[in-house]
C-alpha cells in the first residue's frame, strides 16, 4: 500500500498523526530516503515530539544511533556499506522492540532486513520548491 502527503516542513502534523497511527502498537523499521536537506531528522523530531517526549532529537551521523524515550531508534548511515553497518553489531539493534528509523537506508539495507523477517517501512522525500511529497510504502 502506498500513501502520498505533500507537505511544507513546518506542517507535519498531518503525516506525523498518520505515522503515529500507523506504527502504534508495532515493531518497525521506517527507513528515511531523501536527498540532504529533505528534512528525514525533521521528520523524527516531530514524531518524537507528537508523542509528548522531551527527548532532544539531532542526526545521528557521527555516533550512528540515538536512542529516545518509548523505545524510538534513530540510525544515520550516510557514511556506511551495508558490511560496516552489519560489522558494527548495528544489525542486532533491530531486534529490540520500538520504532526504528533509518536515514539513508538503501536499498540493499531493505532487502536484507526483509529477508530477516522485519517490518519494514520506506519513506521517501522529494523536495518540491517550498514543499516535500512524503511518499510511504507500507
Amino acid at each position: 500500500m502506498q500513501k502520498s502527503f505533500k507537505l511544507e516542513l513546518n506542517k507535519l502534523d498531518k503525516l506525523v498523526s498518520y505515522l503515529i497511527e500507523l506504527l502504534k502498537d508495532n515493531n518497525c523499521i521506517v527507513i528515511l530516503r531523501g536527498d540532504l536537506a529533505s528534512g528525514k531528522t525533521t521528520l523524527v523530531k516531530k514524531y518524537v515530539k507528537a508523542l509528548n517526549l522531551d527527548d532532544l532529537v539531532t542526526s545521528p551521523t557521527f555516533s550512528l544511533q540515538a536512542v529516545y524515550s518509548n523505545n524510538i531508534f534513530h540510525y544515520d548511515v550516510y557514511n556506511k556499506s551495508l558490511e560496516e553497518f552489519i560489522s558494527l553489531g548495528l544489525l542486532e539493534e533491530f531486534e529490540r522492540d520500538g520504532i526504528h528509523f533509518v536515514e539513508w537506508g538503501n536499498e540493499k539495507l531493505e532487502e536484507l532486513l526483509k529477508s530477516y523477517g522485519f517490518n519494514v517501512i520506506l519513506l521517501e522525500i522529494i523536495k518540491c520548491d517550498n514543499k516535500r511529497q512524503y511518499i510511504i510504502n507500507e
